[in-house]
């Protein structure tokens, strides 16, 4: 397992297997902000604000080369259950089946979700197709009374909210 350190040239430095520091890769600077992300952000954890949501998701979501979908499932007081990454596409598009996000959140006993996922190209506005797909996870949700506050697009360094959009 790779251990990270800051030097005092200001790059980051990984140390190997062998115990030699290289230079960290970017893909290791993701990889080990996901694992703080992880750590900070743990089950139980309360989505208190738009902002923690959109930083949680950013690091989870920010740098990956294919898409991904992912829910967080929250319970009434918007604590998290679980972070789940449901379905993983190509670069740019992902296949999402509304059914099984239903059938987790029943699972995981959800009364709230929010809905993410990343756009690898790195533009953040939502198409036509994230707006008709939130609308039907929204009333599929709906039908088994859990709520759908938000859903995330990541963006490269950008996040963009539905709910402050007015999309939702």
């Amino acid at each position: 397992m790779s251990q990270f350190s800051f030097s005092f040239g200001s790059s980051l430095l990984v140390r190997d297997d062998r115990g030699c520091y290289l230079p960290a890769t970017a893909d290791q600077i993701l990889e080990a902000a996901r694992r703080v992300v992880d750590q900070r952000i743990c089950n139980g954890a309360p989505f208190a604000s738009p902002d923690i949501v959109k930083e949680y998701l950013g690091a989870k979501l920010a740098g990956l080369e294919h898409e991904i979908f992912a829910v967080l499932f929250l319970d009434n007081q918007h604590r998290l259950i679980q972070y789940a990454e449901m379905f993983r596409g190509t670069i740019d598009s992902a296949s999402v089946y509304p059914r099984e996000v239903v059938k987790k959140a029943l699972k995981l006993n959800a009364a709230a979700t929010i809905l993410a996922h990343n756009h690898p190209s790195g533009h953040s506005e939502p198409s036509q197709a994230d707006r008709t797909l939130t609308a039907r996870l929204k009333e599929a949700l709906g039908l088994v009374e859990v709520r759908t506050l938000d859903h995330i697009i990541v963006a490269g360094r950008e996040q963009v909210s539905f709910a402050e959009l007015g999309l939702l």
